[in-house]
């Protein structure tokens, strides 16, 4: 890191994305009194976050990262909250027993408001709006005060993530994420999804499992692993002023985290190496990730290592490849090849929804269940053939029964989209289309663990 970063020195770059407040003396107030708010996460809770991407860099471990596109104030309620966590546990499940080995569970949530737009301007008729750029910083209702970026929205945000965080800490650590619920859980998902027989085999498998553990003494009564888990929150870093009014000195270390959640990344939209948002991601501690699309040339993307990740450090920088289905077979390899020549010690992870989103015969934006697993298999398929790690998945999903996605077991047909499209911003997984694509991607995990395997044993 350059000795004249500051939390403040994006403030020098060009900043995209960022909107226009009209009463700049009422935004700065309310950065200031977030300055003086507690943080919402801890500096080793953080640095516990990049000791598990670390193993996941290394190939011993896998990262879920999943929630919401952007949390609403409309939708916040304990319930939402708890559903969407408990697929999430649902997920790493079939996914830690598929690959072997650890899954490092982060959410979308806590923070995940603000979201880049592809239009400044959204039009209804002959009216013409500033677009809702998230709710913390202004109202998705078409009308001209509600779509006036508010700075005050930024402590409601902060309140909301603060009793979010507050809530998941208690399920994640009380005996919520029990294995065994988890695991009945699961079994009721396969007892009655339509395509339920694709599933029985790995999740017969899993309850045998877990009576042999049972039957050898080791349940959750007896192993603390077994009836808690770790469970870390991430969104991205859009809002700078937001970020850096959070981003705090750890006492016991002296550098800069920013306490706003336990990993922000950058994304396809912000991540040019000169400008705001990569300036004030160098500086912040936190494990951090970035979004590659089909625009990243190979040595943009070193060149990008190199600014964010100067060190090398396993576990600090998260690459989330989002081609689309159609282009990841030829876009990911160049830049995996390019990471390889140089060394970089990264994770790869699969962001397969925002490269596949559509516009429905009805006018609903909307996404393929279909095209998002050809994207992660497609994914695999190609670090198969590199010799890495397909490290991880990046999903927006949410555990409420919602109709966003198109197909599914439980299909989700043009017709039924709006049921339940509850969405603010991008289409969503609901919880059923979320656990088939877990289980499906444990097909791709276990193909990967047999190469592996294979591979050792040859050496």
């Amino acid at each position: 890191m350059s000795d004249t970063w500051t939390p403040q020195s994006w403030r020098e770059k060009p900043a995209k994305h960022i909107p226009d407040y009209p009463d700049a003396g009422k935004l700065a107030d309310v950065e200031k009194t977030l300055a003086g708010y507690p943080p919402l996460v801890f500096a080793g809770e953080a640095r516990q976050l990049k000791a598990d991407l670390a193993d996941v860099a290394e190939g011993n471990a896998f990262l879920l990262q999943g929630g919401d596109c952007a949390e609403s104030f409309a939708e916040f309620h304990p319930d939402n909250i708890r559903d969407t966590f408990r697929v999430l546990l649902q997920m790493a499940v079939v996914l830690t027993f598929a690959a072997g080995s650890p899954v490092v569970k982060v959410g979308r949530i806590a923070g995940q408001f603000a979201k880049p737009r592809s239009a400044p301007t959204e039009t209804q008729g002959d009216v013409t709006l500033p677009s809702y750029f998230g709710d913390n910083i202004n109202g998705i209702e078409f009308d001209a005060a509600q779509r006036v970026p508010d700075p005050e929205r930024q402590l409601r945000a902060y309140s909301q993530a603060a009793s979010t965080l507050n809530l998941l800490r208690a399920f994640a650590q009380g005996g919520y994420a029990d294995l065994n619920f988890v695991h009945r859980w699961n079994m009721g998902f396969v007892a009655d999804s339509p395509q339920g027989h694709r599933y029985e085999e790995l999740a017969t498998r899993i309850s045998e499992t877990l009576d042999f553990m049972k039957a050898c003494g080791i349940d959750a009564n007896s192993t603390s692993q077994l009836q808690a888990t770790d469970f870390y929150t991430s969104h991205e870093a859009l809002l700078l002023g937001y970020e850096q009014a959070m981003t705090r000195i750890d006492s016991t270390t002296g550098d800069w985290y920013d306490t706003s959640a336990h990993m922000l990344w950058i994304g396809d939209r912000t991540r040019h190496p000169d400008e705001a948002h990569v300036e004030f991601m160098k500086g912040i501690k936190n494990p951090i990730a970035m979004k590659c699309g089909p625009s990243l040339q190979p040595d943009e993307l070193v060149r990008l290592c190199d600014a964010l990740n100067p060190d090398n450090e396993p576990g600090r920088l998260t690459l989330i490849a989002r081609f689309g289905s159609e282009n990841v077979g030829d876009g990911l390899p160049p830049l995996i090849r390019a990471v390889e020549r140089e060394g970089k010690k990264v994770v790869w992870s699969c962001d397969p929804m925002h490269g596949n989103t559509i516009k429905a015969s009805n006018g609903y934006k909307t996404r393929p269940v279909d095209r998002i697993l050809k994207e992660v298999q497609d994914f695999m398929a190609v670090h198969r053939s590199e010799g890495t790690h397909a490290g991880g998945v990046h999903f927006e999903m949410t555990g409420s029964d919602v109709t966003e996605c198109l197909g599914g077991a439980i299909e989700v047909t043009e017709e039924s989209l709006s049921d339940r499209y509850h969405t603010h911003c991008d289409p969503r997984l609901n919880a059923n289309q979320a656990l088939e694509l877990a289980f499906m991607i444990a097909e791709g995990l276990k193909a990967e663990r047999q190469q592996r395997d294979s591979v050792a044993a040859a050496g």
